[in-house]
């Protein structure tokens, strides 16, 4: 005879070091069977969009948690009801069921939780101390021949009323950014615990902690003067890295104007032939190609800066990351091994990393590793600028708008198209000749692509 039982999916861990993430979308309802790896939600982390396959073949019983909410990781999200042995436990008493020798074989990534063998232990309440018991106590006979009862103090166990508030680290780190002492918030969560909108709404209309026992005051058009967004997500990632990048490595930036003619030249004759028939040939195809090629004879540009073991890592590859703006926020994804790939083979691996990242499929994977990054502020009509560095990497490529200008050619002036370079690099790496070297090196190949044959 087969049984069945409830099991509960909680949260994972995907691998990327994060400790929450935000319920996107359900792709099942209660009542749904689904097959083992089958997709049953999108899951937001800080880094990408991510699908969660089934870690188990059953049917969808709860789903514990409403698209937009941030859970932790190891919160429970779904449960199932899936056929067990035959001495299991009814579906009901899913708190009962016992747990499995191993763990079930499952996704990549990530397996089913082990269940606790015991409930969990309830942590002790703290209250306040009460007053002196006074307890009869008899003392033995007197003069009168009859016991004597004597009061005797007896105090209870001292304990303490300065308990800390009970919250999770997402809320405590909500209540430090906006200067509230969650002590004076009431929390209005199970068992009292304090909520995000629980410090929201202690938060005066200014963004700063309303007085204690004083009623907050409605702004008059509130609502049409400002537009508050959480910090979360990419956003939120993005916003650290760039402050830790911008405050570790020392940055410097370089300039350099080139005449890009012959290569703009170059490109529309690629896009015409049959070679590159059906490949989507751009600008930053030929500057990828080119400061790929500038690499190889300045290979420290391509390096890391390892802290913990006071070592320059140099790489011996290429993953070449490309910022890239999306809906979701900023990301560089990185191509693999860049240095390996032949121009039709780049201009692909570039067309579909964009596409994919604007899609906002782009998987974490994608995001980690990158060596050297390349930002494209040209399509935005920008010339210059001072790009910060990707963190854990030595160097990044600004690449401005091609446009048509007066320049000296042939001793003569003619309308020529010329690009503005602007490469940010971390001193502590790159000395200023080596990061002036590549910079020069890249220049001329793109106003003379012939140039690639002699440094190949």
């Amino acid at each position: 005879m087969t049984a069945t039982m409830i099991k509960e999916f909680r949260l994972p861990d995907l691998g990327e070091g994060l400790t929450e993430s935000e319920i996107v979308s359900w792709k099942v309802n209660v009542g749904d069977t689904v097959s083992l790896n089958q997709i049953i939600a999108e899951v937001e982390t800080a880094k990408a969009v991510v699908e969660l396959p089934s870690p188990f073949a059953g049917v969808i019983t709860a789903l514990h948690e409403q698209p937009g909410t941030v859970v932790e990781v190891g919160k429970p999200i779904v449960s199932f009801e899936v056929e067990g042995d035959a001495g299991g436990q009814p579906a009901a008493a899913a708190e009962s069921v016992a747990p499995p020798a191993k763990r079930e074989p499952n996704l990549v990534g990530y397996g089913a939780v082990v269940e606790s063998t015991g409930r969990p232990v309830r942590r002790q309440r703290n209250f306040a101390a009460a007053p002196p018991v006074v307890e009869p106590v008899e003392t033995g006979p007197v003069e009168t021949g009859r016991p004597v009862v004597e009061p005797v103090e007896t105090r209870p166990v001292e304990t303490t009323t300065d308990e800390r508030p009970r919250s999770t680290p997402p809320v405590r780190k909500l209540a430090k950014d906006l200067g509230v002492a969650l002590e004076d918030v009431q929390g209005t969560g199970p068992g009292g615990l304090i909520t995000r909108d629980d410090v929201r709404n202690f938060v005066g209309g200014e963004g700063l902690p309303a007085a204690a026992g004083q009623p907050q005051r409605a702004v008059p058009g509130q609502g049409e003067r400002e537009t508050r967004t959480p910090i979360k997500g990419v956003r939120k990632l993005t916003a650290a890295a760039m402050v830790s990048s911008a405050f570790t490595a020392p940055h410097v930036t370089e300039f350099l104007t080139v005449d890009v003619t012959p290569a703009m030249e170059l490109l529309a004759r690629l896009k015409s032939g049959k070679a590159f028939a059906g490949f989507k040939l751009t600008p930053l195809t030929l500057v990828a190609k080119a400061a790929l090629l500038a690499l190889r004879h300045n290979p420290t540009l391509n390096s890391r800066w390892d802290e913990d073991s006071q070592e320059i890592v140099q790489f011996n590859y290429v993953n070449l990351g490309i910022a890239a703006a999306t809906p979701r926020g900023l990301m560089v994804p990185n191509i693999k091994d860049a240095d390996r790939l032949t121009l039709a083979e780049l201009s692909a691996a570039l067309t579909e990393l964009t596409e994919t990242a604007r899609a906002g499929k782009t998987g974490p994977a994608d995001l980690t590793g990158g060596t050297i990054s390349i930002t494209n502020i040209g399509v935005f009509g920008i010339d210059a600028g001072t790009p910060i560095l990707n963190p854990g990497e030595a160097a990044i490529l600004a690449m401005g708008a091609v446009r048509k200008m007066p320049w000296e050619y042939q001793d003569q002036m003619a309308l020529r198209q010329v690009m503005t370079l602007s490469l940010s690099f971390d001193h502590r790496l790159v000395d200023g000749e080596q990061g002036s070297r590549f910079l020069a090196d890249l220049g001329a190949l793109l106003a003379d692509p012939g140039m690639a044959l002699a440094m190949a």
